[in-house]
Parts: C-alpha cells; structure tokens; sequence
C-alpha cells in the first residue's frame, strides 16, 4: 500500500511540474492576425464533386485547404441528391469535378495549373 501512494505521489509531482503547451484565453477571443501577411484575394464559387477514397479528389481538397480557397464539397457516395446533381447536370459520374461559378467553367480530374489557370481567367 506504501508503495503504490508513494508511485502515484510521484505521479502527480511529475504531472504538475509539465508546463502547459497552450495558453488559455480566457474571454474566448481569437488570437490576433498580422493584417500585413493577411492577403485577402477574391475567388468565384467553387464546388468539388468527390468521394472519400479518390487520391486525385483528395489531391483537390488538399490543395483548396492548403491555400485557403474555400469550397463547398459534395460527396456523391454520402448524398444521393449530390450524385444525381452530378450524373444529370453535368453528365458524368467521374470525379472529381470542380464547378466554377455559376456552372461557368467545368474540370474533371484535377491538376494544379490547370486549376490556376482557371482561376486566373475568371479573374479577368
């Protein structure tokens, strides 16, 4: 019995001498943002067709993620709506499929120039 009160003494002494990885903001505010790294860039509507398992639309989401693009996934294997949307409106069952604005541009597949591209052309 000794024994183990003496282990978890230890134990403890041990947990309160780890400092905190992480401070606390009490009032729930976000940390503040350097405003002069922020660049603020427009982009069109951007929706990803996808399922879980493809590398390429994982690649896709990847990217879009990475460089703070924001866009609406829609899993065909998880919403039958989506699926539908996909097979009757664009006329395929691949993906993915990234829809620019309002059905302006279409990519099947994904590739990072092409993607910019785009892009950059809606930007004009």
């Amino acid at each position: 019995m000794h024994s183990a009160v003496s282990v978890l003494f230890f134990l403890f002494v041990t947990l309160l001498s780890i400092p905190c990885c992480a401070e606390l903001s009490i009032d729930g505010s976000q940390s503040p943002i350097n405003s002069g790294t922020v660049q603020l860039q427009k982009y069109p509507r951007i929706v990803l067709y996808s399922v879980s398992w493809c590398p390429h639309c994982k690649e896709a989401k990847d990217y879009l993620t990475s460089h703070n693009i924001p866009f609406i996934n829609k899993d065909v294997e998880l919403d039958d709506d989506f699926k539908k949307e996909l097979i009757e409106k664009y006329k395929t069952g691949g993906v993915p499929l990234i829809v620019f604005g309002k059905d302006e541009k279409l990519m099947k597949g994904f590739n990072r120039e092409r993607f910019e591209k785009i892009l950059r052309d809606m930007s004009k």
